[in-house]
């Protein structure tokens, strides 16, 4: 198992069907600016995901949604929505529209807390995401983002009817951005 920091200083992996298929982990890839690594699935509390790889780099997600870092050179301590319901958390299967909200960032190093970003999430259109040889039928969302830290753009690849997210682009804090992958995704019960 590769550790994250490998997806940012030059790694490489090459997972397939079959090695994945052949753990029994739930797997998520992560591509940094430099490489890419693969984590496994380690915790699960109160609906948020925590993706380890060796040593003590790990990402959390929650609905698909970056929601925090440990062990990057940048790291995303915490993300919350102000004054609005968490879209992710609805399902992103049910944004037909550009949708406008607040969110409140902290990054480090350099104590940049409570950093409050103006986001619009639109809705796109309609990708084939190749994933181990499986061709999934996605939708794109757009989540632009700009304020005191400069603009930036994540973009997620949902299901359509479920909206599982099973591809995203999302930056951990401005200029340092993660494509993640899931190569074998949670779904609230073991393999």
């Amino acid at each position: 198992m590769e550790a994250i920091r490998l997806a940012v200083h030059g790694e490489t992996v090459h997972p397939t069907a079959e090695s994945v298929a052949a753990s029994p982990y739930f797997q998520l890839q992560a591509n940094g600016p430099d490489g890419q690594a693969i984590l496994i699935l380690g915790k699960v509390e109160d609906g948020k995901l925590g993706w380890y790889g060796q040593g003590n780099d790990a990402i959390f997600t929650r609905d698909g949604l970056l929601v925090k870092t440990v062990g990057l050179p940048e790291n995303l301590d915490a993300t919350a929505f102000s004054g609005t319901p968490d879209p992710f958390a609805a399902g992103l299967q049910h944004i037909s529209a550009p949708l406008a909200y607040t969110r409140r960032m902290d990054w480090s190093p350099g104590y940049r807390y409570g950093v409050s970003m103006q986001a619009t999430l639109t809705p796109g259109g309609t990708d084939d995401v190749d994933i181990l040889g499986t061709v999934h039928h996605l939708r794109r969302y757009d989540e632009h983002l700009s304020g005191p830290a400069g603009s930036f753009t994540n973009r997620y690849w949902a299901d359509p009817s479920d909206g599982f997210i099973w591809k995203s682009r999302q930056y951990v804090a401005p200029g340092f951005a993660l494509e993640l992958i899931q190569l074998r995704p949670y779904t609230g019960k073991a393999p």
